[in-house]
């Protein structure tokens, strides 16, 4: 990734342009016209769609790919309220709504992958944590996702389902927010996305626990309505939905729906 969205919603091509280096310019002597294509992404997709974009730019000479990860919430709200992008890829079915609601999507969203919560802890499982029930314990520090994070949304639905109440000492933005929390010994445990402990590389370590599968989450993907890139976006969902997509994502942990 190149560099991340870092522009404000004043009309698109002002934001084009701010968001854009010397390089990016139209180029005289027959060289390709350069193009920004922008995609808002869940916070958990931020090392498959990473490999991606080097395969994405590769195929189409003179893009350049800005990756704007957060939270799915976030991002939808900011889409809503008009932040310039191309595609949006949600970690949620509910959050994706958000967007189609507001008739900000230029087709239907597909669904392009799967994925569960598992507990990560500290390598070793020094508090021993073995299922769900166990955050239930008071003297574990425990973080979550925020509740509107879909993270966060599946975890309460766990909660729901089990009868388990976690005592969390935070609930952050998004899955990197817990990670960093519990790779860094600020907390015991948290709930993140199985991906999530994959791509730690051993920074934490996954507890999996069967309740996980009644809460397993949808990643939907869309085109963004009045795309500045909509040619670039539709190239960008074909090759996340496609076999180079199924590659990288498999290989993080997701599921294929």
């Amino acid at each position: 990734m190149k560099r991340l969205l870092a522009c404000g919603v004043a009309g698109v091509a002002a934001v084009l342009a701010a968001c854009s280096s010397p390089s990016q310019a139209p180029s005289t002597g027959g060289a390709s016209e350069q193009r920004t294509l922008t995609v808002f992404a869940a916070a958990s997709l931020t090392e498959s769609f990473t490999a991606l974009e080097r395969t994405f730019e590769q195929q189409n000479p003179g893009v350049d790919v800005v990756l704007n990860y957060g939270g799915s919430s976030d991002l939808a709200q900011q889409i809503v309220n008009g932040a310039p992008a191309d595609v949006f890829a949600a970690a949620s079915d509910a959050t994706m709504k958000t967007v189609t609601d507001a008739q900000l999507t230029a087709a239907a969203p597909t669904v392009f992958a799967t994925n569960v919560l598992q507990i990560a802890t500290a390598p070793g499982n020094p508090k021993a944590i073995t299922a769900f029930a166990d955050l239930a314990e008071p003297e574990l520090k425990t973080v979550l996702c925020a509740p509107q994070v879909p993270c966060g949304s599946a975890a309460a639905k766990i909660e729901q389902s089990t009868g388990v109440d976690i005592p969390a000492v935070s609930e952050e933005p998004d899955v990197k927010s817990v990670l960093s929390k519990v790779s860094s010994g600020n907390a015991d445990a948290g709930l993140v996305y199985v991906t999530d402990v994959n791509a730690s590389k051993g920074q934490v370590q996954g507890v999996s626990f069967p309740e996980s599968a009644a809460a397993e989450t949808n990643y939907p993907i869309a085109v963004v309505k009045d795309a500045p890139q909509a040619e670039l976006a539709l190239r960008w969902v074909q090759l996340v939905e496609g076999r180079d997509g199924a590659s990288v994502l498999g290989a993080q942990g997701f599921g294929r729906p």
